[in-house]
């Protein structure tokens, strides 16, 4: 069966879904609309050409894609509604503050019977119980791998291949500005210089004050305490410390004391109560996490059974990121379209 995709969304994550998908060939599908705040919006009910938009994509504007028989200005809560997708591919800008238009898009594709497969944060963060529920409610797949550690697995092993443990204890390096930041401040740069060679190499933004408040990491912890441990915990339940405090004295300071500071994410559950902190940590040098270094996400379950299980992968990138997506549509096909 020919899976039928609209984005929502179409910049770098997006376009590395759809070359993704037609490298490796992992299902047959189509992408029968785009619709992108920047770009336009294009729609298809008999399948865009891929190649085209691809180009399309690249210019800036999908004004350039040309045929006479493509409907043009649907708004994104059209291209959701009204078009002949069974996925919605929801890759909008992440909005950590409101969630939206992401959690909008989300509700209103799972009111539509619509499943959805998404890398932004905001609608699991602030509003993962109702659109779940909304999800199951309409017979819906949501899919979300990406939002923690990208294309590293770090919700559906513990979710998959750790069911059946109790997991107390989840710690994790859950940025790589941050963690890229620190170790260089190992190495003797200073904050700013720290900050400065980060952006130049993409991993930081113009305005990094998501990654170096720690805010992303608590966000990235309200989903894994929401989805692995099951807990409803909210945003403000987090105490955040970002790492802005943080100087290279410090660091070599740690070192000599055979230790290491890493920005960490701890989610922990004692009986029915979860709680959540992110802040810079002097951790020992034998911790699995101590040994984390340059732009790389890391993540450590304490488990009843399988004892500790430490991950560690890309948390960034637009192939990892595209990957994560890829997977969640895999297991659509497998889990949804099998079963139906």
């Amino acid at each position: 069966m020919t899976v039928k995709l609209a984005f929502v969304g179409f910049g770098g994550v997006g376009q590395a879904l759809v070359r993704l998908l037609e490298e490796k060939q992992t299902m047959p599908f189509q992408v029968v609309a785009v619709s992108d705040m920047l770009k336009g919006s294009l729609y298809d009910p008999s399948g865009l050409d891929v190649q085209k938009l691809l180009e399309a994509g690249k210019s800036g504007s999908l004004d350039s894609y040309q045929d006479r028989q493509v409907a043009r200005g649907l708004t994104s809560l059209q291209t959701i509604k009204d078009t002949n997708a069974d996925v919605i591919v929801e890759v909008t800008y992440t909005n950590v503050v409101t969630g939206q238009p992401a959690i909008d898009h989300v509700r209103v594709a799972f009111e539509a019977g619509k499943s959805v497969v998404t890398t932004n944060k905001g609608p699991l963060a602030l509003a993962y119980k109702e659109l779940s529920e909304l999800a199951e409610a309409n017979n819906c797949y949501f899919g979300f791998e990406g939002t923690v550690m990208s294309g590293t697995p770090a919700l559906r092993l513990p979710l998959e291949t750790l069911v059946g443990n109790d997991i107390k204890e989840i710690r994790g390096i859950l940025n790589g500005t941050t963690n890229y930041m620190l170790t260089e401040m190992e190495k003797g740069l200073s904050y700013e210089e720290a900050l400065k060679q980060a952006q130049a190499y993409g991993y930081a933004e113009a305005d990094p004050t998501s990654d170096v408040e720690g805010y992303d990491a608590r966000y990235k912890a309200v989903i894994l305490a929401n989805v692995v441990l099951g807990k409803e915990l909210a945003v403000d339940d987090v105490t955040c410390t970002g790492i802005t405090s943080v100087t290279s004295d410090d660091l070599k300071e740690a070192i000599k004391a055979k230790k290491r500071i890493r920005l960490i994410a701890s989610i922990t559950q004692e009986g029915s109560e979860v709680t959540a902190k992110v802040q810079p940590e002097r951790i020992d040098e034998t911790d699995p996490l101590a040994t984390v270094a340059g732009a790389t996400n890391a993540i450590l379950y304490d488990c009843d059974l399988a004892g500790p299980i430490f991950l560690t992968g890309a948390g960034a990138g637009l192939t990892e990121t595209g990957f994560s997506l890829l997977i969640d549509l895999v297991h659509y096909q497998k889990r949804f379209i099998t079963v139906n």
